[in-house]
C-alpha cells in the first residue's frame, strides 16, 4: 500500500484567484515552508507534458532534486503532476472546489513507488515530518491568496 498524505484548506477567494498560485510551479516557492524552487526545462509553462526541475529540502538532503511532469491541467479545478527522483516517484494532485464563501483546496501526495532505504524509512518519517510540511504548505497558500499578494 502506498504512503500518502492529504490536506485540505478553505481559502476565502474564488477558484480563479487561487488557481494561479497552484498552477504555476515556479510560484510554489512562495508558499513552501522550506526552501524550494522549480524551473521549467521543457515544454510550455502550465501545459500538460511540461517538465520542470525542482530542488527542495527533505530530511538529510537540503538539495533534493526531482524531475517533474505535468500530467493533468484543468484550469481552476485540478492539477496533477508526477515527480521522479532516485528514490522513487510521487504523484501530487491539487483539487479546487468552489464554495459559496470561497474555495476548498485539497492537496494529495501519493508515494507511488519508493526504493531502497527510503522505502523502509518513509512510513516512519512521513507521518512525523512530511504531514506537518503539507499542513504548513496549505496554510501558507491560504495566507498568500487571501493577502492579495501579486
Amino acid at each position: 500500500m502506498a504512503t500518502r498524505g492529504l490536506e485540505t484548506v478553505h481559502i476565502d477567494a474564488a477558484p480563479e484567484a487561487v488557481w494561479p498560485w497552484v498552477a504555476d510551479l515556479e510560484r510554489h516557492s512562495d508558499w513552501s515552508p522550506k526552501p524550494y524552487r522549480a524551473e521549467l526545462v521543457d515544454g510550455e509553462a502550465g501545459a500538460v507534458g511540461s517538465k520542470y526541475r525542482s530542488v527542495g529540502e527533505i530530511p538529510n538532503d537540503k538539495h533534493h532534486e526531482n524531475e517533474v511532469e505535468l500530467l493533468e491541467v484543468v484550469p481552476n479545478e485540478r492539477l496533477v503532476l508526477r515527480a521522479v527522483d532516485p528514490q522513487g516517484q510521487y504523484l501530487s494532485t491539487y483539487r479546487l472546489s468552489p464554495r459559496a464563501d470561497g474555495t476548498e483546496v485539497e492537496f494529495e501526495l501519493v508515494f507511488e513507488q519508493v526504493h531502497g532505504v527510503a522505502k523502509l524509512l518513509l512510513p516512519i518519517i512521513f507521518p512525523l515530518v512530511g504531514k506537518k510540511d503539507l499542513a504548513a504548505r496549505m496554510v501558507l497558500l491560504k495566507q498568500k491568496v487571501e493577502s492579495g499578494a501579486p
